[in-house]
Formats: structure tokens, C-alpha cells, sequence
């Protein structure tokens, strides 16, 4: 006796597929969302800072962390001022300003902590960033995360390429991310303009000389350090 052989029908296997486009439809629009709020993000940060800046150099006429006098603005006993010369120095101001590490998250706050550093913690100090503004605590004078994983720092000047002034610098960005916060904010190209690029070989690297090999490309593995002229 023959025994009748089963299985999906068309109409079944059709259904299965449409299932499996909307799921990976969703999961790809998902994704799509994420990167798009990382991007936000980043944007907002470069600009929030730039803000917080000047409004801290609009009320006290200084710049954060070169503040001059912020060791006797506030009630904390352990705040440290800067030496007021105008620079975001990494602890005595080079010139020209010697290349530092921004994302210094080892500082001490009960020391003489570099420029670089205090500039957070000013701004925590004045209301202009959240924090702590502890001075026990290290995290009072270290640098925020941003959307991808990495750290934002500042400096004054910088290696052949970027700004002679002061700039903020954000770390560990995707190429994806790079690329659009670059194309929103100035003109899409790493080495030109208000916003420029660093290819990174490591985490949070302290910054090298452009070159050509740091032109934007999109791989899927790259990351970047974007730093905005402040």
C-alpha cells in the first residue's frame, strides 16, 4: 500500500517567507533607528559642549578649565584652577601644545590635574555638564561617554591638520556614524573644514597627523575620532 506523502503547500511556504521578510525588515530598520540615534547624539554632544563652553566663558569670563580663579569660586576646598593663559593644556602649556592624552580617566582631582581634565569639571562645577563634582571622587574631572562607547575630550592645538585652537574631540565613532556626523555638521571630508578625522588603530588613541590614509571609507570595521573646532 502506497502511503501519501506530505508537505507545504505553496501558499504555506509563501506565508513562511513573508514572515521571515518582515522579520528581517524590522530587524534591519531597528538597526537602522539605533545608528541613527548614535548619530543624534554624537551631534548633539559636539554641539551641547560648544555651548556649555561658552555660556561658562559668558558668566565668568574665562575658559573652562583654564579658569585662573576657580579655586576660590567655589565652596569646594579641592577645586583647581588653571594658569589662565587662554590654552587646554595636559599640565604645564608647551608651545606648540604638545599633543595630550584626551581621554585621561586616571587623573586625580586632589592633584594638580591637567587643563584638559579640569575643563569637565569646571563645567560640572558651574551646572553646565552633569556629574560629580566630588573631589574625592575621580570622575569629577573625567571625560563623559558618548552614544559609541567611547570618550570626548578637549585640547588646544593639535598634530599637522587640525586646529591651532581650542577643539573637542569624540572617540570609538563607527565609520557609519562618522561619516554622517561629518556630513551633517560640515562638509563629509576628514581632513578639511570645522570637523575633522583621525583613523583610529586603537581605543580612544591620542591623536596623529592627518593623512591621506585617514580619508573616510566605509569598511564596516573602521572607527574614527571626530574633533570639531571650537
Amino acid at each position: 500500500m502506497k502511503t501519501k506523502q506530505t508537505g507545504f503547500t505553496l501558499v504555506e511556504i509563501a506565508i513562511v517567507l513573508v514572515i521571515i521578510g518582515l522579520l528581517l525588515g524590522g530587524i534591519l530598520k531597528g538597526q537602522e533607528m539605533i545608528t541613527q540615534a548614535k548619530i543624534k547624539n554624537v551631534v548633539n554632544d559636539f554641539n551641547g559642549i560648544t555651548a556649555a563652553m561658552n555660556s561658562y566663558q559668558d558668566r565668568y569670563r574665562a575658559l573652562p578649565g583654564d579658569d585662573l580663579n576657580a579655586a576660590t569660586r567655589w565652596t569646594n576646598p579641592l577645586a583647581i584652577a588653571g594658569d589662565g593663559n587662554g590654552q587646554l593644556c595636559t599640565g604645564a602649556c608647551a608651545s606648540p601644545p604638545v599633543s595630550p592624552n584626551l581621554y585621561n580617566n586616571s587623573v586625580a582631582t586632589t592633584v594638580a590635574a591637567p587643563e584638559v581634565n579640569l575643563f569637565w569639571w569646571h563645567l560640572r562645577l558651574a551646572g553646565f555638564v552633569g556629574g560629580t563634582t566630588n573631589a574625592g571622587a575621580g570622575s569629577s574631572a573625567t571625560n563623559p561617554s558618548n552614544a559609541a562607547n567611547g570618550l570626548m575630550g578637549v585640547q588646544t592645538g593639535g598634530p599637522a591638520g587640525f586646529f591651532t585652537s581650542n577643539m573637542i574631540c569624540s572617540s570609538n565613532l563607527p565609520d557609519k556614524i562618522a561619516i554622517a556626523v561629518d556630513v551633517q555638521m560640515d562638509d563629509g571630508t576628514a581632513a578639511s573644514g570645522q570637523v575633522r578625522a583621525n583613523l583610529q588603530t586603537g581605543p580612544n588613541p591620542v591623536l596623529h597627523a592627518i593623512v591621506a590614509g585617514d580619508a573616510y571609507v566605509e569598511s564596516g570595521t573602521n572607527q574614527y575620532v571626530l574633533c570639531k573646532n571650537l
